[in-house]
């Protein structure tokens, strides 16, 4: 199967000179953990409800800091037509629960969870992602050093 056949297609953004707090609002409102931020139709970030707990809070940071200086620069992302199975394989690989659905013009159209992916008959391949992105450590550790 196909993401685009198990994406959720309704993506709202934070913008990178939004504040923490507009952010938390939003996620708030929308019930999720996670927002892409644009910069005009360009994705330039993510941010998520843990980056504002624990990254900004650890740092000091209040709730009028932008969003810019919290949100993860480097976006990683799945293409819409890519197989769900390579796509969970890679979720383990890079420990990411959530990954940006891009079309091949490279237009941000949705976002796949791995929950989504389970809910959709893949509960063993989910299963071994979920044992790749719970390893200790690794890119997008919140961890202090």
């Amino acid at each position: 199967m196909r993401v685009s056949e198990c994406m959720t297609r309704d993506v709202r953004m934070a913008n990178p000179n939004e504040t923490l707090r507009d952010a938390a609002r939003l996620m708030a409102e929308l019930d999720a953990g996670v927002l892409p931020v644009s910069d005009g139709d360009r994705l330039v970030g993510m941010i998520t409800d843990r980056d504002i707990c624990v990254r900004a809070v650890a740092q000091g940071k209040g709730p009028d800091t932008k969003v810019s200086e919290i949100m993860s620069n480097e976006v990683r992302y799945c293409f819409d037509d890519e197989e769900s199975d390579a796509v969970l394989r890679n979720m383990g690989d890079i420990q990411l629960r959530r990954l940006p659905v891009l079309n091949r013009e490279k237009r941000l159209i949705g976002i796949v969870s791995l929950a989504d992916l389970a809910s959709i008959g893949q509960t063993a391949r989910a299963g071994e992602a979920l044992g790749g992105i719970v390893r200790p450590g690794g890119e997008h550790s919140q961890s202090i050093h």
